[in-house]
């Protein structure tokens, strides 16, 4: 589980979304959905997240966020020598649900189906 002790402390800020958008980009494709997330690669990479907060709500215990995440995904092919398959970099986008717990910061961030 992620925590997010950043964000927690600057939600109600006028700094919250910036806050959460660098705290989320730090997170990398372990903690982060991407690779379920891919529409059209094979292998996401991590090194070039961009993330943008659309929408965020409080309840009594936590904080619900939903963020589009924008990132690079490749067709990996077989490494051989003679593998005609292009490294190329897709841009990728998928949309996750981030619920921060008040009490701790930890986050648990859910890839949202389409």
């Amino acid at each position: 589980m992620s925590r997010l002790p950043e964000s927690l402390r600057a939600w109600g800020t006028p700094e919250f979304k910036g806050v959460l958008k660098r705290e989320l980009e730090r997170l990398g494709s372990d903690q982060l959905p991407l690779q379920q997330g891919l529409s059209s690669s094979s292998y996401a990479l991590d090194d070039k997240l961009s993330v943008i907060v659309l929408g965020a709500s409080e309840e009594a215990d936590r904080i619900r966020v939903k963020a589009g995440i924008f990132y690079a995904g490749i067709i990996a092919g077989c490494s051989c020598a003679d593998d005609p398959t292009p490294v190329d970099e897709n841009v990728e986008y998928c949309e996750v649900l981030v619920v921060i717990d008040r009490r701790t910061a930890e986050a648990t961030i859910t890839l949202l189906a389409d």
